[in-house]
């Protein structure tokens, strides 16, 4: 299906586009760490090694998987199944003391989704989330930075949050980070958990910032990130006015459409109880509320119900 699905939906010129997007947000990330002024020297260096050794997977993977040894028939469920079960259990066995397989992948390319594997270090992301409104050909720079750009840099802020901070840029756990380092970047960490901790889904129910903590650091530093890279990419230039919206109103109106949601009371409780990413509403709000960017480009100002206070407003990539 994975093949069939490529083919109909994801052309080579949408690979080269996207790979060009994750050179630049790549890019942009290390100027960013560069710049970071609460983060020793010595950190920045191995954090910056990490982020040369991220392995993009952009699509399909390069291999496929192979089912020539698996018998499927019409009339027999329960032995399709045993033998299905039986040939994944093979494969395992065959991963025993080989090499690590870099080129598998653990999602299928007809999958809307997409995820950073931290013992791997890599960022992956399927065909099917490379689909408007995350990723337009027909689109200009500024959406698709604001959309897919955004995930991007999320999936990459993954290697630096609470939890991808502990591996290195081998996927080997290992403590990289100086004390001091650590206690500036859980600093901000908690203030972003205080701020999503303000957040109402319903009257008698608010945001879990300490559960949601890791997806809130990708969703701030992917947005972030993506703007920085957009900003690159102009070289110099204006952005073009398309539909009387400016660059800057494209890539942030890009960035809150891929957070478009429905979704019924009942499901929305027992996602805020068991879900590490934040309600889709309050993962576009929140993000734009800590960026400067944001307020001068729609000129919020106090009072205005996205204002943070410009000493309240968490920064950490």
């Amino acid at each position: 299906m994975g093949k069939v699905y490529v083919k109909r939906h994801f052309s080579p010129e949408a690979k080269i586009r996207m790979q060009t997007l994750v050179e630049n947000l790549r890019g942009a990330y290390g100027e960013s760490i560069d710049d970071l002024s609460w983060m020793s020297t010595d950190t920045k260096v191995a954090a910056r090694e990490k982020l040369a050794k991220f392995t993009p997977q952009i699509g399909y993977p390069d291999r496929w998987d192979n089912y020539d040894n698996l018998t499927i028939q019409a009339d027999d469920l329960v032995g399709n199944n045993i033998r299905a079960s039986q040939l994944n259990h093979e494969k395992d066995l065959d991963k025993l003391a080989g090499p690590i397989r870099k080129w598998e992948w653990h999602m299928t390319p007809q999958t809307v989704n997409a995820y950073y594997n931290p013992t791997m270090n890599e960022i992956v992301f399927p065909a099917a989330i490379l689909q408007a409104p995350f990723f337009n050909m027909n689109a200009d720079d500024a959406v698709n930075y604001g959309g897919i750009g955004a995930v991007i840099g999320h999936e990459m802020g993954h290697g630096f949050d609470d939890q991808g901070a502990k591996f290195d840029g081998e996927g080997n756990m290992r403590d990289w980070w100086t004390e001091n380092d650590l206690s500036e970047f859980s600093a901000r960490g908690n203030a972003l958990v205080a701020q999503y901790n303000g957040y109402a889904v319903f009257d008698d129910l608010y945001v879990n910032g300490e559960l949601t903590l890791g997806e809130n650091i990708g969703d701030l530093s992917g947005v972030t990130i993506a703007y920085k890279a957009y900003k690159k990419s102009l070289n110099g230039k204006e952005a073009p006015i398309i539909d009387g919206l400016t660059g800057d109103e494209r890539f942030f109106i890009g960035f809150t459409q891929i957070w478009r949601a429905k979704i019924k009371e009942k499901a929305m409780r027992n996602r805020v109880a068991t879900d590490p990413h934040s309600p889709a509403k309050f993962r576009s709000l929140d993000a734009l509320s800590n960026m400067p960017q944001f307020y001068s480009t729609f000129d919020v100002k106090e009072g205005d119900a996205m204002y943070i206070p410009p000493a309240e407003r968490v920064k950490i990539w």
